[in-house]
C-alpha cells in the first residue's frame, strides 16, 4: 500500500517521517497505559467513562500508526513507554492535558510532512482528536 523499500533507498525526508511516526506510536502506547491508570483513579463514573473513551481513541491511533509504520518499513515498530504517568489524579490530568496539546501540534507537523494522502488524513484526524481530549482533561482539571 505504501512505499516499503527493501533496498534502503529512502530519502532523508522519508527517514524523518518514519522516525516521527515511531515517536507517535510510542506516545500512543504511553497514553494508553497512562489513561487506564487515570481512569482507575477517577473520582466518579462520568470522568472514568470519558477517560476510557479517550483511551479507546488512543488505541485506535496506536493501531493505525503501527500499521502505517509497518507499511513504510516492512517491520513492526518496537513499543516502549516514553514518559511515566503521575501517580496522583490531578497531576495525571495536568500531564495528560499538556501532552495532548503538544501531541496535537506534533501530529499536524507529521500531516504536513507526509506526501501520502492516507497518512496526511490519519494524522490530521488524530490531531483533532488530541485537541478534543485536551479539552476534556482541562474540563476535569477546572472542576467544571
Amino acid at each position: 500500500m505504501y512505499y516499503y523499500d527493501p533496498y534502503g533507498f529512502r530519502s532523508f525526508a522519508q527517514d524523518q517521517l518514519i522516525a516521527n511516526i515511531a515517536r507517535a506510536v510510542n506516545g500512543q502506547y504511553t497514553a494508553i497505559a497512562c489513561y487506564e491508570r487515570l481512569a482507575n483513579m477517577a473520582p466518579n463514573q462520568e470522568e472514568k467513562e470519558q477517560i476510557l473513551e479517550i483511551r479507546n481513541d488512543e488505541i485506535r491511533h496506536f493501531r493505525t500508526f503501527s500499521q502505517i509504520y509497518a507499511s513504510l518499513t516492512g517491520r513492526q515498530p518496537s513499543y516502549q513507554i516514553v514518559e511515566q504517568c503521575p501517580s496522583e489524579y490531578r497531576a495525571g490530568l495536568l500531564f495528560a492535558f499538556k501532552d495532548e496539546q503538544k501531541t496535537a501540534d506534533f501530529y499536524q507537523d507529521i500531516a504536513e510532512q507526509a506526501s501520502h494522502p492516507y497518512i496526511k488524513e490519519q494524522f490530521r484526524r488524530a490531531s483533532a482528536d488530541e485537541q478534543n481530549h485536551a479539552v476534556w482533561f482541562l474540563y476535569f482539571l477546572t472542576g467544571r
